[in-house]
Protein backbone atom coordinates (compact mmCIF):
# COMPACT_ATOMS: atom_id res chain seq x y z
CA UNK A 1 0.00 0.00 0.00
CA UNK A 2 1.23 3.49 -0.70
CA UNK A 3 0.12 7.06 -1.00
CA UNK A 4 1.47 8.89 -3.99
CA UNK A 5 0.74 11.88 -6.19
CA UNK A 6 -1.02 10.70 -9.34
CA UNK A 7 -1.62 14.11 -10.93
CA UNK A 8 -0.59 17.73 -10.45
CA UNK A 9 -1.67 20.91 -12.18
CA UNK A 10 -0.63 24.50 -12.74
CA UNK A 11 -2.64 27.60 -13.60
CA UNK A 12 -1.17 30.15 -16.01
CA UNK A 13 -1.80 33.91 -16.15
CA UNK A 14 -1.14 35.97 -19.28
CA UNK A 15 -0.06 39.64 -19.10
CA UNK A 16 1.34 41.60 -22.04
CA UNK A 17 0.55 45.30 -21.48
CA UNK A 18 1.31 46.82 -18.08
CA UNK A 19 -0.23 49.86 -16.39
CA UNK A 20 2.44 52.19 -17.79
CA UNK A 21 1.78 51.13 -21.37
CA UNK A 22 4.85 48.91 -21.70
CA UNK A 23 4.58 45.54 -23.46
CA UNK A 24 6.37 42.22 -23.36
CA UNK A 25 7.62 42.10 -26.95
CA UNK A 26 7.93 38.30 -26.97
CA UNK A 27 4.24 37.90 -26.09
CA UNK A 28 2.85 40.56 -28.42
CA UNK A 29 0.06 39.23 -30.67
CA UNK A 30 0.41 39.53 -34.43
CA UNK A 31 -1.56 42.74 -34.85
CA UNK A 32 -0.94 45.61 -37.25
CA UNK A 33 -0.79 49.25 -36.16
CA UNK A 34 -4.32 49.85 -37.55
CA UNK A 35 -5.51 46.86 -35.48
CA UNK A 36 -3.98 48.31 -32.32
CA UNK A 37 -5.59 51.69 -32.94
CA UNK A 38 -8.91 50.00 -33.71
CA UNK A 39 -8.85 48.15 -30.38
CA UNK A 40 -8.49 51.47 -28.54
CA UNK A 41 -11.19 53.13 -30.64
CA UNK A 42 -13.63 50.33 -29.84
CA UNK A 43 -12.88 50.58 -26.13
CA UNK A 44 -13.46 54.33 -26.22
CA UNK A 45 -16.72 53.86 -28.13
CA UNK A 46 -17.83 51.33 -25.52
CA UNK A 47 -16.99 53.70 -22.66
CA UNK A 48 -18.76 56.70 -24.15
CA UNK A 49 -21.81 54.59 -25.05
CA UNK A 50 -21.84 53.35 -21.47
CA UNK A 51 -21.62 56.86 -20.01
CA UNK A 52 -24.39 58.09 -22.29
CA UNK A 53 -26.59 55.17 -21.21
CA UNK A 54 -26.08 56.08 -17.55
CA UNK A 55 -27.04 59.70 -18.25
CA UNK A 56 -30.14 58.62 -20.17
CA UNK A 57 -31.20 56.33 -17.32
CA UNK A 58 -30.88 59.15 -14.80
CA UNK A 59 -32.99 61.35 -17.07
CA UNK A 60 -35.72 58.71 -17.18
CA UNK A 61 -35.05 57.95 -20.84
CA UNK A 62 -33.65 54.42 -20.32
CA UNK A 63 -34.56 51.49 -18.07
CA UNK A 64 -32.36 49.71 -15.54
CA UNK A 65 -28.89 49.51 -17.03
CA UNK A 66 -25.71 47.52 -16.14
CA UNK A 67 -22.59 49.61 -16.66
CA UNK A 68 -19.46 47.99 -18.15
CA UNK A 69 -17.08 50.67 -16.85
CA UNK A 70 -13.66 49.05 -16.34
CA UNK A 71 -14.40 45.90 -18.34
CA UNK A 72 -13.84 47.32 -21.84
CA UNK A 73 -10.58 45.45 -22.50
CA UNK A 74 -11.90 42.00 -21.60
CA UNK A 75 -14.88 42.49 -23.89
CA UNK A 76 -13.34 44.27 -26.86
CA UNK A 77 -10.17 42.16 -26.79
CA UNK A 78 -12.05 38.85 -26.80
CA UNK A 79 -14.61 39.94 -29.40
CA UNK A 80 -11.87 41.20 -31.74
CA UNK A 81 -10.65 37.58 -31.99
CA UNK A 82 -14.05 36.28 -33.12
CA UNK A 83 -14.76 35.55 -36.78
CA UNK A 84 -18.02 36.45 -38.51
CA UNK A 85 -19.05 32.78 -38.64
CA UNK A 86 -18.58 32.22 -34.88
CA UNK A 87 -21.50 32.46 -32.46
CA UNK A 88 -21.64 34.79 -29.45
CA UNK A 89 -23.70 33.86 -26.37
CA UNK A 90 -23.89 36.92 -24.07
CA UNK A 91 -24.91 37.39 -20.48
CA UNK A 92 -26.16 40.92 -19.82
CA UNK A 93 -22.96 42.95 -19.36
CA UNK A 94 -21.22 42.45 -22.71
CA UNK A 95 -21.76 45.85 -24.32
CA UNK A 96 -18.17 45.91 -25.59
CA UNK A 97 -18.69 42.66 -27.49
CA UNK A 98 -21.84 43.98 -29.17
CA UNK A 99 -20.02 47.19 -30.12
CA UNK A 100 -17.00 45.31 -31.50
CA UNK A 101 -19.14 42.96 -33.58
CA UNK A 102 -20.93 45.92 -35.13
CA UNK A 103 -24.36 45.62 -33.53
CA UNK A 104 -26.49 48.72 -34.29
CA UNK A 105 -26.09 51.17 -31.41
CA UNK A 106 -29.70 52.37 -31.55
CA UNK A 107 -30.92 48.80 -31.05
CA UNK A 108 -28.76 48.40 -27.95
CA UNK A 109 -30.34 51.52 -26.43
CA UNK A 110 -33.73 50.19 -27.53
CA UNK A 111 -33.28 46.92 -25.66
CA UNK A 112 -32.26 48.66 -22.43
CA UNK A 113 -35.23 50.94 -22.84
CA UNK A 114 -37.44 47.88 -22.37
CA UNK A 115 -38.16 47.21 -26.04
CA UNK A 116 -37.42 43.59 -26.96
CA UNK A 117 -37.23 44.56 -30.63
CA UNK A 118 -33.73 45.73 -29.82
CA UNK A 119 -32.75 42.05 -29.79
CA UNK A 120 -33.75 41.46 -33.40
CA UNK A 121 -30.21 40.58 -34.39
CA UNK A 122 -29.11 41.61 -37.91
CA UNK A 123 -28.82 38.61 -40.23
CA UNK A 124 -25.09 39.03 -40.75
CA UNK A 125 -24.40 38.60 -37.00
CA UNK A 126 -24.56 35.34 -35.04
CA UNK A 127 -25.66 36.54 -31.61
CA UNK A 128 -27.88 34.68 -29.15
CA UNK A 129 -30.32 36.86 -27.14
CA UNK A 130 -29.06 38.61 -24.00
CA UNK A 131 -29.38 36.29 -20.98
CA UNK A 132 -30.43 38.13 -17.82
CA UNK A 133 -30.82 34.92 -15.80
CA UNK A 134 -27.38 34.04 -14.42
CA UNK A 135 -25.63 31.26 -16.32
CA UNK A 136 -28.65 29.65 -17.96
CA UNK A 137 -27.27 30.26 -21.45
CA UNK A 138 -24.14 28.16 -20.86
CA UNK A 139 -25.73 24.80 -21.82
CA UNK A 140 -27.24 26.53 -24.88
CA UNK A 141 -23.77 27.60 -26.04
CA UNK A 142 -22.47 24.06 -25.57
CA UNK A 143 -25.42 22.66 -27.51
CA UNK A 144 -24.83 25.06 -30.38
CA UNK A 145 -21.15 24.12 -30.43
CA UNK A 146 -22.01 20.42 -30.55
CA UNK A 147 -24.44 21.04 -33.39
CA UNK A 148 -21.71 22.82 -35.33
CA UNK A 149 -19.38 19.91 -34.76
CA UNK A 150 -21.92 17.34 -35.95
CA UNK A 151 -22.56 19.42 -39.07
CA UNK A 152 -18.88 19.83 -39.74
CA UNK A 153 -19.02 23.63 -39.55
CA UNK A 154 -15.53 25.03 -38.80
CA UNK A 155 -16.78 27.53 -36.23
CA UNK A 156 -16.63 28.14 -32.50
CA UNK A 157 -19.08 29.51 -29.97
CA UNK A 158 -18.03 32.06 -27.35
CA UNK A 159 -20.01 32.05 -24.11
CA UNK A 160 -19.66 34.98 -21.67
CA UNK A 161 -20.70 35.07 -18.02
CA UNK A 162 -19.59 36.58 -14.74
CA UNK A 163 -17.83 35.20 -11.68
CA UNK A 164 -21.24 34.59 -10.10
CA UNK A 165 -22.17 32.36 -13.01
CA UNK A 166 -19.41 29.91 -12.07
CA UNK A 167 -21.40 28.99 -8.94
CA UNK A 168 -24.44 27.91 -10.90
CA UNK A 169 -25.31 24.35 -11.83
CA UNK A 170 -25.57 25.33 -15.49
CA UNK A 171 -21.85 26.19 -15.44
CA UNK A 172 -20.81 22.77 -14.17
CA UNK A 173 -23.18 20.88 -16.46
CA UNK A 174 -22.10 22.90 -19.47
CA UNK A 175 -18.37 22.52 -18.89
CA UNK A 176 -18.68 18.83 -18.13
CA UNK A 177 -20.61 18.17 -21.32
CA UNK A 178 -18.25 20.31 -23.39
CA UNK A 179 -15.24 18.46 -22.01
CA UNK A 180 -16.68 14.98 -22.59
CA UNK A 181 -17.84 15.70 -26.14
CA UNK A 182 -14.99 18.09 -27.04
CA UNK A 183 -17.44 20.78 -28.10
CA UNK A 184 -15.87 23.79 -29.92
CA UNK A 185 -16.83 26.36 -27.29
CA UNK A 186 -14.80 29.01 -25.45
CA UNK A 187 -16.08 29.96 -22.00
CA UNK A 188 -15.11 33.54 -21.13
CA UNK A 189 -15.53 34.52 -17.48
CA UNK A 190 -15.87 38.24 -16.85
CA UNK A 191 -14.49 38.07 -13.32
CA UNK A 192 -15.26 41.61 -12.19
CA UNK A 193 -14.77 40.63 -8.52
CA UNK A 194 -18.36 41.18 -7.41
CA UNK A 195 -21.57 39.18 -7.96
CA UNK A 196 -23.80 42.12 -7.02
CA UNK A 197 -22.81 42.49 -3.32
CA UNK A 198 -21.00 39.13 -2.97
CA UNK A 199 -17.24 39.47 -3.36
CA UNK A 200 -15.25 36.97 -5.39
CA UNK A 201 -13.66 35.58 -2.21
CA UNK A 202 -17.10 34.80 -0.83
CA UNK A 203 -18.20 33.33 -4.15
CA UNK A 204 -15.79 30.40 -4.12
CA UNK A 205 -12.90 29.01 -2.05
CA UNK A 206 -10.93 28.38 -5.25
CA UNK A 207 -7.84 30.56 -5.62
CA UNK A 208 -8.66 31.25 -9.26
CA UNK A 209 -11.67 30.68 -11.48
CA UNK A 210 -9.42 29.44 -14.30
CA UNK A 211 -8.54 26.34 -12.30
CA UNK A 212 -12.16 25.19 -12.46
CA UNK A 213 -11.38 24.05 -16.02
CA UNK A 214 -9.06 21.38 -14.64
CA UNK A 215 -11.97 19.44 -13.13
CA UNK A 216 -13.51 19.05 -16.58
CA UNK A 217 -10.33 18.14 -18.45
CA UNK A 218 -10.19 21.27 -20.58
CA UNK A 219 -7.53 23.99 -20.90
CA UNK A 220 -7.98 27.00 -18.62
CA UNK A 221 -6.06 30.25 -18.28
CA UNK A 222 -6.33 33.49 -16.33
CA UNK A 223 -5.56 36.71 -18.20
CA UNK A 224 -5.19 40.29 -17.04
CA UNK A 225 -8.68 41.34 -18.04
CA UNK A 226 -7.68 45.02 -18.20
CA UNK A 227 -5.00 44.20 -20.77
CA UNK A 228 -6.69 44.18 -24.16
CA UNK A 229 -3.68 42.55 -25.85
CA UNK A 230 -3.54 39.63 -23.42
CA UNK A 231 -7.28 39.05 -23.69
CA UNK A 232 -7.11 39.10 -27.49
CA UNK A 233 -4.19 36.68 -27.62
CA UNK A 234 -5.69 34.16 -25.19
CA UNK A 235 -9.07 34.24 -26.91
CA UNK A 236 -7.59 33.89 -30.39
CA UNK A 237 -5.62 30.80 -29.34
CA UNK A 238 -8.70 29.25 -27.70
CA UNK A 239 -10.92 29.95 -30.71
CA UNK A 240 -8.38 28.51 -33.14
CA UNK A 241 -8.12 25.39 -30.97
CA UNK A 242 -11.90 25.03 -30.96
CA UNK A 243 -12.29 25.53 -34.71
CA UNK A 244 -9.56 22.99 -35.50
CA UNK A 245 -11.11 20.21 -33.40
CA UNK A 246 -9.14 20.79 -30.22
CA UNK A 247 -12.22 21.13 -28.04
CA UNK A 248 -13.31 23.68 -25.42
CA UNK A 249 -11.33 26.18 -23.34
CA UNK A 250 -11.97 28.39 -20.35
CA UNK A 251 -10.61 31.95 -20.02
CA UNK A 252 -10.85 33.91 -16.77
CA UNK A 253 -10.60 37.64 -17.46
CA UNK A 254 -9.41 39.15 -14.18
CA UNK A 255 -11.03 42.58 -14.33
CA UNK A 256 -13.13 44.92 -12.21
CA UNK A 257 -16.59 46.49 -12.25
CA UNK A 258 -15.84 50.12 -11.38
CA UNK A 259 -19.52 51.12 -11.42
CA UNK A 260 -22.55 49.83 -9.52
CA UNK A 261 -23.96 46.42 -10.46
CA UNK A 262 -26.81 48.20 -12.21
CA UNK A 263 -28.49 51.58 -11.93
CA UNK A 264 -30.71 49.95 -9.26
CA UNK A 265 -27.67 49.24 -7.07
CA UNK A 266 -25.49 51.29 -4.69
CA UNK A 267 -22.06 49.64 -4.48
CA UNK A 268 -20.92 52.16 -1.86
CA UNK A 269 -22.98 50.18 0.66
CA UNK A 270 -20.79 47.08 0.38
CA UNK A 271 -17.53 48.07 -1.32
CA UNK A 272 -14.41 49.80 0.00
CA UNK A 273 -13.73 53.01 -2.01
CA UNK A 274 -9.98 52.35 -1.75
CA UNK A 275 -10.51 49.13 -3.69
CA UNK A 276 -12.13 51.09 -6.50
CA UNK A 277 -9.24 53.59 -6.52
CA UNK A 278 -6.69 50.77 -6.84
CA UNK A 279 -8.45 49.42 -9.91
CA UNK A 280 -8.83 52.88 -11.43
CA UNK A 281 -5.05 52.96 -11.69
CA UNK A 282 -5.33 49.83 -13.85
CA UNK A 283 -7.77 51.49 -16.25
CA UNK A 284 -7.71 49.49 -19.52
CA UNK A 285 -8.10 52.56 -21.72
CA UNK A 286 -5.39 54.55 -20.02
CA UNK A 287 -2.71 51.87 -20.41
CA UNK A 288 -3.59 51.27 -24.09
CA UNK A 289 -3.52 55.01 -24.81
CA UNK A 290 -0.07 55.27 -23.24
CA UNK A 291 1.11 52.33 -25.37
CA UNK A 292 -0.19 53.87 -28.58
CA UNK A 293 1.29 57.28 -27.76
CA UNK A 294 4.72 55.71 -27.17
CA UNK A 295 4.51 54.11 -30.62
CA UNK A 296 3.55 57.43 -32.21
CA UNK A 297 0.06 56.19 -33.04
CA UNK A 298 -1.96 58.50 -30.78
CA UNK A 299 -2.00 62.03 -29.41
CA UNK A 300 -4.34 64.51 -27.71
CA UNK A 301 -5.65 65.88 -31.00
CA UNK A 302 -6.73 62.42 -32.21
CA UNK A 303 -8.29 61.76 -28.82
CA UNK A 304 -10.37 64.93 -28.98
CA UNK A 305 -11.39 64.29 -32.56
CA UNK A 306 -12.52 60.73 -31.83
CA UNK A 307 -14.44 61.72 -28.69
CA UNK A 308 -16.32 64.34 -30.76
CA UNK A 309 -17.07 61.85 -33.55
CA UNK A 310 -18.36 59.27 -31.07
CA UNK A 311 -20.58 61.83 -29.35
CA UNK A 312 -22.16 62.71 -32.68
CA UNK A 313 -22.66 59.05 -33.51
CA UNK A 314 -24.31 58.44 -30.14
CA UNK A 315 -26.55 61.48 -30.67
CA UNK A 316 -27.80 59.91 -33.90
CA UNK A 317 -28.32 56.51 -32.25
CA UNK A 318 -30.32 57.97 -29.37
CA UNK A 319 -32.41 60.12 -31.72
CA UNK A 320 -33.19 57.09 -33.87
CA UNK A 321 -34.13 54.98 -30.85
CA UNK A 322 -36.38 57.64 -29.37
CA UNK A 323 -38.11 58.22 -32.71
CA UNK A 324 -39.09 54.54 -32.94
CA UNK A 325 -42.84 54.04 -32.37
CA UNK A 326 -43.52 52.08 -29.15
CA UNK A 327 -44.19 48.36 -29.36
CA UNK A 328 -47.81 47.24 -29.34
CA UNK A 329 -49.12 45.21 -26.40
CA UNK A 330 -50.60 42.61 -28.73
CA UNK A 331 -47.11 41.85 -30.09
CA UNK A 332 -46.59 39.72 -26.97
CA UNK A 333 -49.09 37.27 -28.40
CA UNK A 334 -47.85 37.48 -31.98
CA UNK A 335 -44.30 36.20 -31.50
CA UNK A 336 -44.46 33.66 -28.68
CA UNK A 337 -45.95 30.63 -30.45
CA UNK A 338 -46.75 29.76 -34.07
CA UNK A 339 -50.34 29.27 -32.93
CA UNK A 340 -51.74 30.75 -29.74
CA UNK A 341 -52.83 28.41 -26.96
CA UNK A 342 -56.41 28.64 -25.62
CA UNK A 343 -55.04 30.45 -22.57
CA UNK A 344 -53.26 33.03 -24.71
CA UNK A 345 -56.42 33.58 -26.75
CA UNK A 346 -58.33 34.31 -23.53
CA UNK A 347 -55.59 36.70 -22.39
CA UNK A 348 -55.60 38.51 -25.74
CA UNK A 349 -59.36 38.95 -25.50
CA UNK A 350 -58.97 40.30 -21.96
CA UNK A 351 -56.44 42.81 -23.28
CA UNK A 352 -58.84 43.92 -26.01
CA UNK A 353 -61.63 44.31 -23.45
CA UNK A 354 -59.39 46.47 -21.25
CA UNK A 355 -58.42 48.69 -24.18
CA UNK A 356 -62.09 49.16 -25.05
CA UNK A 357 -62.71 50.22 -21.45
CA UNK A 358 -59.82 52.69 -21.68
CA UNK A 359 -61.25 54.22 -24.84
CA UNK A 360 -64.85 54.03 -23.70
Amino acid sequence: MSKKIIASFTVSRLEILDEQGRVDAELMPDLTDPDLVRLYELMLLTRQFDQRALHLQREGRLGTYPSVLGQEASQVGSAYALQKSDWFFPAFRELGVFVTLGYPLAEIYQYWNGDERGLLCPEQLNIFPICIAVGTHIPHAVGAAMAARYRGDPIATACYFGDGGTSKGDFHEGLNMAGVFQAPVVFIIQNNQWAISISRNHQTAAETLAQKAIAYGIPGIQVDGNDVLAVYQATREALQRARSGGGPSLIECDTYRMADHTTADDAARYRDPEEVQRWQRRDPLLRMRRFLADRGLWDDARQQQLETEIDARLDRAVAREEATPPARARDIFAYTWTEMTPRQKRQLQQLRDLRELDHG
